[in-house]
């Protein structure tokens, strides 16, 4: 590929086909995450990391070496992997004495860190510590989100969007009932994030409908928020426009009302109703030789012969 005024023109029909993989679509993919590691790090945070590698799978790329950097401080390294990798999402985990068990959750616009948002990891249970089946590799999980604060809260609201889009999966148009098994949890309490994974169970229960029951499948996390570096609204807005040929066009003289019933409404030249052909039947021809005759007293009608 050679480069000339800042545009990269490929020489070879494999170097083309990387080009078209990467330049901007109408409808993106599947968002890819790349997940490493600093200079320090404890057991904790090399699990951590693992485990939610292990979540994230097929969409996400692990680095096992480290990499000093510090992302609130020099971030672009990380645009530099992002770039190289195609990802858009990040996790950084790291470990010193200042802020221990340190997990950087982040997302790129443009390959340009858009916001970032570190948690301090309290307390963790690992995938392997809970002796239970998993779910299936690639599993499009269920997000529930309980707390005030998600919804009051500015910060939390930004987390609740990245954790949204770190962990939300593929767009599907259609789920089958048995494809609905994995389930995270995310609940803001007393300035603490509590993240639960559970598996749904779908057990008989004498009915159409099935008996659910949650089992807990791990890792469970009990983070607490520390530094935030989020975007501008300016940039905020400009990440979430969309393409002029994805938003819907508006349809004229169509309405719902309360029930949701479409109503339409159809413009018509005026009819002259005169020239209207119907269809004719024997019960409604005139006979010839008999005129019905009702007389002022309201009888009943007489059959009177029409006068030649």
């Amino acid at each position: 590929m050679t480069q000339m005024d800042g545009i990269v023109k490929p020489k070879t029909k494999r170097s083309k086909r990387f080009l078209e993989s990467r330049a901007p679509k109408l409808i993106e993919g599947v968002k890819t995450a790349m997940i490493m590691k600093g200079g320090n790090t404890s057991q904790s945070v090399t699990q951590a990391l693992k485990d939610i590698y292990a979540l994230k799978k097929p969409n996400a790329v692990l680095y096992k070496k480290k990499n000093i950097t510090r992302p609130f401080e020099d971030s672009t390294s990380l645009e530099f992997f992002s770039k190289k990798s195609d990802c858009s999402l990040f996790l950084f985990g790291s470990h010193n004495k200042k802020r221990p068990n340190n997990l950087i959750f982040g997302r790129l616009f443009d390959f340009h860190v858009l916001d970032m948002i570190e948690l301090g990891i309290e307390k963790y249970v690992s995938l392997s510590d809970i002796k239970v089946s998993k779910c299936p590799e690639g599993t499009k999980p269920m997000l529930v989100f309980a707390g005030e604060a998600f919804d009051t809260d500015s910060d939390h609201k930004r987390l609740k969007s990245l954790f949204i889009d770190f962990f939300r999966g593929p767009t599907v148009s259609a789920v089958r009932l048995a494809g609905l098994e994995h389930i995270l949890h995310f609940t803001a309490v007393d300035g603490k994030i509590y993240m639960r994974s559970y598996r749904c169970l779908l057990k008989k229960s004498g009915c159409r409908t099935p008996r659910i029951e949650l089992e807990e499948i791990g890792p469970s996390f009990d983070l607490v928020l520390r530094r935030t570096h989020l975007a501008s609204d300016d940039l905020y807005k400009l990440a979430h426009r969309q393409p002029k040929a994805l938003k819907a066009k508006k349809k004229k003289n169509i309405s719902h009302d309360a029930f949701g019933t479409k109503l339409g409404r159809v413009h018509m030249q005026k009819q002259d109703l005169s020239k209207l052909h119907t269809r004719k039947m024997k019960g409604l021809r005139k006979r010839k030789g008999d005129v019905v005759v009702e007389d002022q007293a309201g009888r009943a009608p007489k059959a009177a012969k029409a006068e030649s």
